[in-house]
């Protein structure tokens, strides 16, 4: 897979090495020439050129890509690479990153942005994740798709527990992706048994998120 990735900052970097390290053909592309230095990330290829200029993309033959990451620090950056990624080279896949989150409303389809990445909500997400038991938290918008996907830890009076995955009536568009068991991580079956601390992690509509909380948690 051919991944460009607007932004050579430490985000940026960081995305590029593990996309590196998985085999995929990684294009870094900053206006910084200290950033865009050749070797800053090793075995990525470096661009030095404002991502937002149609002759830098050209450039970076972003036609040849199958997914484009706007990663920049300016959220004006990140919708503008978004925008021309989708709408002139037709890249299938665009995940921006959303540093401000009152900028984060306009992170959608109609600025070509297929997955919105907002760390400050990811980081609120994960400290309520880590407190709740009982309580539905959502972790993460799949935009193009009009889905969630949620995390619910069973307390002890969850009305599922002792019974199994295949006995429940989950709500309509709700799918059950994993249980995390401490250690373990379990693809569900239907015979798998529902335990005190299991975390369930749903990929959901926002429609049925309130009948998973009424059927798994505490009201």
């Amino acid at each position: 897979m051919r991944v460009a990735i607007a932004g050579a900052g430490k985000v940026g970097r960081a995305i590029a090495r593990e996309l590196v390290g998985n085999g995929h053909e990684v294009l870094l592309i900053d206006r910084d020439s200290e950033l865009a230095r050749p070797g800053v990330v090793e075995g990525a290829e470096m661009l030095m050129a404002d991502a937002c200029e149609v002759t830098a993309l050209d450039e970076a033959q972003l036609a040849s890509c199958q997914v484009v990451v706007a990663a920049t620090g300016d959220d004006k950056v990140n919708l503008v690479v978004s925008l021309l990624a989708k709408t002139e080279y037709g890249v299938p896949r665009v995940v921006a990153r959303v540093n401000h989150p009152k900028n984060e409303w306009m992170f959608d389809e109609s600025w070509g942005v297929d997955v919105a990445v907002s760390t400050p909500r990811m980081l609120s997400a994960l400290v309520e994740e880590a407190v709740s038991v009982g309580d539905l938290v959502r972790l993460f918008t799949f935009r193009q798709g009009d889905a969630n996907l949620v995390e619910i830890t069973l307390s002890a009076d969850s009305p599922v527990v002792g019974q199994r995955v295949g006995d429940q009536n989950w709500p309509q568009d709700t799918a059950l992706v994993a249980i995390v068991r401490g250690p373990r991580v379990i693809a569900p079956t239907p015979d798998d048994p529902l335990d005190v601390g299991d975390e369930l992690l749903f990929v959901a509509s926002p429609e049925t998120e309130p009948e998973l909380q009424r059927l798994l948690g505490h009201m």
